[in-house]
C-alpha cells in the first residue's frame, strides 16, 4: 500500500481483498462489497460490484490470453525488458479480440 501510495497510483481487487486498505477517505486498493447474511447489498453497492467488475474484465482476460500461451513460464529476460513485451503482448491481444 504505501509504494502504491507513494507512486500516486491506486489498484482495483476482486472481493477476496476487502479490508486491505481500511484507509478513510484515501484508498489505494479499490473493492466491492461483500453481503452478508443479516446485510444484503442496497440496489447502489450492487451497481458499483459491477462497475469495478466491468473495469476489472479487460485486464483479467489479457492475463487469461497471457497464461493460455504460456508466454510467462518461458520468460527468460530482464523485468524491465518483459513489462515492454508484455505491453506488447497485450496490445496484439486487444488488437486480435477487436478484429
Amino acid at each position: 500500500m504505501r509504494k502504491l501510495r507513494e507512486a500516486g497510483l491506486g489498484a482495483l481487487a476482486d472481493r477476496g481483498f476487502v479490508g486491505l486498505d481500511d484507509t478513510p477517505g484515501d484508498p489505494v486498493v479499490i473493492t466491492g462489497r461483500k453481503a452478508t447474511r443479516g446485510r444484503p447489498l442496497t440496489t447502489a453497492q450492487k451497481q458499483v460490484n459491477q462497475l469495478i467488475a466491468a473495469e476489472r474484465a479487460p485486464v483479467e482476460h489479457a492475463f487469461a490470453d497471457l497464461k493460455n500461451w504460456r508466454i510467462l513460464t518461458r520468460l527468460r529476460l530482464d523485468p524491465a525488458r518483459a513489462t515492454t513485451l508484455l505491453r506488447a503482448l497485450l496490445v496484439l491481444t486487444a488488437h486480435e479480440i477487436t478484429r
